[in-house]
């Protein structure tokens, strides 16, 4: 079901992705310089649907970057619960075993039936 799904949704997205990369494939020029319009220093002249893509692409990458951020803080946490049971634990087995009462010394009798 979940192939399916996949299908359902990235077919058209790939369809679409084509057109409209075949739709802008006229050359922008792409220019860094803030300064001069006229003779930029830095300029670039590319396919418009190349600067899309890959500003997309960065996107995509700085939004995985933060999710995993996110995450490894999560997992941080875990961890730290995890260890903090585990202490809990141990102590309250300590305790248990110091509470119980001690093993008699004398064997116990077998029951007559």
């Amino acid at each position: 079901m979940r192939r399916l799904l996949n299908w359902l949704v990235l077919l058209p997205l790939a369809i679409i992705m084509v057109l409209f990369a075949v739709a802008n494939r006229a050359f922008e020029t792409l220019s860094f310089d803030p300064f001069s319009s006229d003779t930029p220093a830095l300029a670039f002249s590319v396919p418009l649907f190349i600067v899309v893509f890959v500003f997309l692409i960065f996107g995509i990458i700085i939004g995985a970057l933060v999710s995993l951020a996110r995450q490894w803080r999560l997992w941080r946490a875990v961890r730290h619960a995890e260890a903090e049971a585990a202490t809990l634990k141990a102590e309250i087995e300590a305790r248990d075993k110091a509470q119980a009462p001690p093993p008699s010394q004398f064997p116990s009798l077998p029951m007559a039936g």
